[in-house]
């Protein structure tokens, strides 16, 4: 991959389930993801091949202005000829010379079509236009696929230390109990409910390992960077100072951007052109035509003259496609279908589009609510853990006390690490709704 640029500081680290190997550490950002998936991709690369593709036809069309020029040169062994009467009787002998030539040259240069010619060119380059959206709807959807693994890696590498932190936790209460077991204070089962919450914890976490491997690998492979490559998300994203734009301004964006309402309107631009081709059949072709043409020997003449006959001409052909009269009717009736088809299906898009826009907006918007709720959850449940625990070195609380509060810490972390994540994610998807992702 020529990425070195870009690789050169990725972060390497712990390997992400099982084992641990020591790599050369660094942050990488999802901007400087984006770069290296525009570059490296494996899943843009048939986008960037169509768009080439339809860049070409455009020349292609273009070059039907260009006059078509023809030449022929041919040479041929001539036999004798004979004659008869009408009646195949009185067979005479007709020598002829035996060596044949033809040389000629035609030059055509097309003066009117009906706008069929400068309709096709419209309809290539619109094409190019449309393979262009397609690409860039493609991209957007890569940015979107990579920014969601890259969000995940965040919330589960801040799960991870969630769950880390609690396994500590879980680990020196478990030693106070044992203590206190061996004082004849606690029962044995009070540590066996305990452990069974440590094993739990431990097992959390060897799952939270097993995912962010997937999810890293999932990364690196749609982003198109080397397989050893482990991702460490920028913490500084969550400090990103992101807008809340009401729903209009995105609304509008979404309608000037959107990279699927652009490629809808390019197809009813693309059904139009095809229909005015239709149209273009009916209609006379005009054009200049010049040739120059030697053949030999001369057989119009009796007997054969053994010379060569040069002629030349300059002149306007007009020709017309009477059978257009009658078939182009039941063309045209199609792609008026097809143009009525591109509009309904431009109708639908701009509609999907308004209802993605308004339920995401809705989505963040809501999401700042939920990340002042978990943060204010976060602070309680920490605050009654070391409450319950106090409570329960004084022997003033039970186990279960102390299970259920560690439980409830747990998922409070766990819901605030989540909702600080999903800020981000869903300023991304109006971003990516809007086409500026």
């Amino acid at each position: 991959m020529n990425n070195l640029r870009l690789l050169t500081g990725l972060l390497s680290v712990t390997l992400l389930s099982g084992g641990v190997r020591t790599h050369a550490q660094s942050v990488v950002t999802l901007e400087e993801i984006f770069k290296t998936a525009e570059a490296n991709s494996a899943q843009l690369r048939p986008s960037f091949s169509a768009q080439e593709e339809a860049e070409h036809a455009v020349s292609v069309a273009r070059a039907g202005r260009l006059p078509d020029i023809s030449a022929s040169l041919s040479a041929s062994y001539i036999g004798d000829g004979f004659s008869t009467k009408r009646d195949f009787s009185d067979y005479q002998r007709a020598p002829i010379p035996h060596f044949g030539n033809s040389i000629s040259v035609n030059v055509t240069q097309p003066v009117y079509t009906g706008g069929a010619m400068s309709r096709a060119i419209e309809l290539a380059e619109l094409k190019s236009m449309a393979s262009r959206y397609a690409t860039d709807f493609q991209r957007d959807n890569i940015r979107l696929r990579l920014a969601g693994f890259y969000l995940d890696i965040y919330k589960y590498t801040n799960l991870r230390q969630v769950v880390e932190s609690n396994i500590t936790a879980a680990r020196k209460v478990l030693e106070k109990i044992r203590a206190r077991h061996e004082q004849g204070t606690v029962l044995q089962n009070d540590i066996t409910r305990y452990e069974l919450l440590l094993s739990n914890l431990e097992l959390q976490l060897v799952r939270i390992n097993n995912t962010l491997s997937i999810l890293n690998n999932n990364l690196v492979t749609t982003a198109g960077m080397p397989e050893s490559t482990v991702i460490v998300p920028d913490s500084a994203i969550l400090d990103r100072s992101l807008p809340k734009n009401n729903a209009g301004q995105w609304q509008q964006e979404a309608l000037s951007h959107s990279p699927s309402l652009s490629l809808a309107r390019t197809g009813v631009d693309m059904s139009k052109k095809a229909e005015a081709l239709v149209r273009a059949e009916r209609m006379p072709k005009v054009g200049l035509q010049a040739a120059w043409s030697t053949d030999g020997p001369i057989l119009v003449e009796i007997p054969p003259i053994d010379r060569n006959l040069s002629y030349w001409y300059v002149g306007v052909g007009v020709s017309y496609n009477i059978s257009s009269l009658y078939k182009s009717n039941k063309s045209l009736a199609k792609s008026r279908a097809a143009t009525k088809k591109a509009m309904e299906e431009l109708a639908v898009a701009e509609e999907n589009v308004t209802l993605a826009v308004n339920a995401d907006h809705v989505r963040y918007l809501e999401t700042y609510e939920e990340l002042k709720t978990r943060t204010k959850g976060a602070e309680l449940a920490e605050r009654n853990y070391r409450t319950v625990e106090t409570r329960y070195s004084a022997g003033m609380a039970l186990i279960t006390d102390m299970l259920d509060a560690a439980n409830a810490k747990l998922e409070a972390e766990q819901q605030l690490a989540d909702a600080r994540i999903n800020i981000i994610y869903y300023y991304y998807k109006l971003l990516f709704i809007t086409g500026k992702i």
